[in-house]
């Protein structure tokens, strides 16, 4: 069924001639009634009475008169919403980030972009764990995914993924003083859950040293974060990100629960979906590669 035998239609009633319709319309006559003609033979019944002059509906026409404008209405909405999506879509960049990142990396990482060229899209941020934002690119809900990574840790990104370095982190282990002197095996643990993109990476990395996982934690959240503001407080060691605690370290409100040979060595990585995204996406990921997002140069295990 064409669309236009619908505009066609409801043109005849507008205008209550074939002739003048098929004028309004910009076709002839002949192919005018042709396609009112297809029409019936579509819907499977008679839709026009030619019996006079005046061009009337017959009951069945009356009945479908309703059901040509409602459809005629929803594809033009449909077609606005497509068109507005899609400059949404070609002007916008959508990251996914975990949280730490979302916090330490990604402000960092938009002042460097913008120091040569000020950036014109519209940027959207979501902050999640780690399994929630590989869901999220799987799913093609963002174009980026900014996130900590480790050789040794497995990516739940195939092969239609791709991903480059950005900058260093550390993973490693701190308490408050009061527990300073608590062995590391034998300390109350503040430890990661399994949606943790920062547990994975513990765990494949303790996994591929010979090195078990600590026992029995007393808190789990998925958030370094949450487990460094528990370590403050004294509740026990949590491992966490250098990028988190530098400060911590510095004022001695946080010092190491083990000597920096546990320490995890981990990256920055941004990931994009090898398939070919919108021309903003595009230009971003090209400013990317040629280093304009810091490179190496984003070190956070630096003094």
């Amino acid at each position: 069924m064409d669309c236009d035998w619908l505009e066609d239609f409801l043109a005849l009633i507008e205008h209550g001639g074939f002739s003048r319709a098929a004028e309004h319309r910009a076709v002839s006559q002949p192919s005018f009634s042709r396609r009112i003609k297809a029409l019936e033979d579509w819907v499977g019944a008679t839709l026009i009475d030619r019996s006079t002059h005046t061009a009337r509906l017959t009951p069945a026409g009356d009945a479908f008169r309703f059901v040509a404008e409602e459809t005629l209405r929803r594809l033009k909405l449909g077609r606005e919403e497509a068109r507005e999506v899609a400059r949404s879509t070609s002007e916008s960049l959508r990251f996914a980030s975990t949280h730490v990142l979302s916090l330490t990396h990604f402000p960092a990482l938009l002042r460097k972009l913008e120091e040569r060229v000020p950036m014109t899209a519209r940027i959207e941020l979501t902050a999640d764990n780690m399994t929630a934002c590989e869901r999220i690119m799987i799913e093609g809900r963002a174009q980026f995914l900014l996130c900590h990574h480790h050789n040794a840790a497995q990516v739940r990104l195939g092969s239609d993924f791709r991903s480059i370095p950005l900058g260093s982190d550390i993973l490693l282990p701190v308490a408050a003083p009061s527990l300073a002197a608590v062995d590391l095996e034998t300390a109350p643990q503040l430890s990661f859950s399994a949606e943790s993109g920062m547990g994975r990476i513990l765990s494949a990395a303790w996994a591929a040293a010979g090195i078990d996982a600590p026992l029995n934690p007393v808190f789990t959240s998925h958030l370094a974060s949450v487990l460094t503001t528990m370590a403050r407080e004294g509740r026990g060691v949590a491992w966490t990100a250098l990028s988190i605690v530098r400060e911590d370290l510095k004022t001695g409100r946080l010092v190491r629960a083990a000597d920096p040979s546990r320490d995890v060595q981990i990256e920055i990585r941004i990931w994009r979906p090898r398939a070919r995204q919108t021309p903003a996406a595009e230009a971003l990921w090209s400013r990317l590669l040629k280093g304009e997002g810091g490179g190496a140069a984003v070190d956070f295990t630096a003094p």
